[in-house]
């Protein structure tokens, strides 16, 4: 059964087309620039790359040239649309309505829809995706995948916040989490390779997002990320936890709504503070040429993440596993090393050498006398998209 996976953006749709139940991948490629003149998609199948720069009006543009490329020319990979058995859709938010993944109809559309004030950048074009996907392939099951779908088990003591309780009550105003399917793949795979399920771990997913959950025996029960993505670890264009009093003072000086809004989610995180660059890569490269605010960038990056550690553990009671995902944390032993440095205290120490040498590939890098295994696991939310669309549909084939 061949599962087409779809992630929309504002401007761009990822895509992954699977061979199930074995996961192996057949294509995956990109849609950018949706809207302009010179947009392109990107695609790679059979070890070859495919480009074509043609304008895209719109996702409804987008999605057909990704099926014309999946059907027709060098990328080819299949003889006819008809060989898709189904579409699984990357959704951010599912607020309280979902805590699995669900088959798409009218109703759970709706949901989505009801729910796009808390996830404004992203809800909306996931939900132009879905539409757009299901005019061009209405014939099979369309599925939804919520990234808040695995924070669903934080207990009200984790995800209440400190407000008056009738903005939970009326506007749904609570911690949801994000990344989900990130934490899920590589909490699920640590407890693989630790040989047993219940273990209690931390997994840490570094990116232009960046967030941490608490897992306890398979189930999240606590994670960094609040009401939207915008609180917890510091980010790359975002600020992560402050004082929410700053934002009362800058109105005060004359900041609206909207220059509010861009100020904490694009002009923020590792952009603000080194006034140089959100890209990690970039600003390790500063740092080593004596950038101060780079260092200084890296080193509050760190020690929010250090400091989430030590509360995260606080909260499970014990820690088996640290783990860490995403594209900084998949390739940057240095970050890494910042995040774990002096933590012998929880039982955390790394082997520098299984540090260095781990990237972008699965490894174990803690020191033969650490309490603490710390891995490093390579995300697969695609993966996960796939598996569960797999699971919802392949009695419908």
């Amino acid at each position: 059964m061949k599962i087409l996976v779809v992630n929309c953006g504002s401007s761009s749709i990822k895509y992954r087309l699977f061979d199930m139940p074995d996961k192996s991948v057949l294509a995956t490629g990109m849609v950018e620039r949706i809207g302009e003149q010179e947009a392109a998609l990107i695609q790679e199948s059979g070890g070859k790359e495919t480009r074509t720069v043609q304008p895209v009006p719109d996702h409804e543009e987008g999605m057909q040239l990704i099926l014309q490329a999946l059907t027709q020319g060098p990328g080819a990979v299949i003889e006819s649309l008809d060989e898709v058995g189904a579409v699984g859709h990357r959704v951010v938010h599912g607020g309280e309505a979902f805590s699995e993944s669900v088959i798409l109809d009218d109703q759970v559309i709706a949901s989505i829809e009801s729910v796009a004030d808390l996830a404004p950048l992203h809800n909306p074009p996931n939900l132009i995706g879905i539409r757009a996907a299901q005019h061009a392939l209405p014939t099979p099951p369309h599925v939804a995948v919520f990234d808040t779908a695995f924070h669903a088990t934080i207990p009200p003591v984790a995800y209440t916040y400190a407000l008056p309780h009738e903005l939970y009550e009326k506007y749904g105003v609570r911690r949801y989490g994000f990344h989900g399917t990130s934490h899920f793949y590589v909490a699920r795979r640590a407890a693989e390779l630790l040989g047993r399920e219940d273990i209690h771990c931390i997994t840490i997913h570094l990116g232009n997002g960046c967030s941490m959950a608490a897992v306890r025996d398979g189930k999240c029960i606590d994670t960094s990320m609040g009401l939207t993505p915008l609180e917890g670890l510091v980010m790359g264009t975002r600020t992560g936890d402050f004082d929410p009093a700053i934002l009362f003072y800058l109105a005060e000086h004359g900041y609206d709504l909207a220059a509010l809004n861009k100020l904490c989610n694009k002009q923020s995180g590792l952009l603000g503070i080194s006034g140089e660059s959100n890209d990690m890569r970039t600003l390790t490269q500063l740092a080593g040429q004596g950038d101060a605010r780079a260092q200084l960038a890296i080193d509050i990056f760190c020690y929010r993440i250090k400091k989430y550690l030590g509360a995260y553990t606080a909260a499970l009671g014990s820690l088996d596993a640290v783990i860490f995902t995403g594209g900084i944390g998949e390739n940057a032993p240095s970050i890494r090393a910042g995040c774990c440095g002096n933590l012998q205290q929880l039982g955390i120490a790394l082997d520098a050498e299984a540090n260095r040498t781990t990237i972008g590939q699965e490894g174990a890098i803690q020191s033969a006398d650490s309490r603490v295994q710390t891995w490093v696991i390579p995300t697969d939310e695609e993966g996960v998209i796939a598996g569960d669309t797999f699971t919802l549909t392949k009695d419908l084939a």
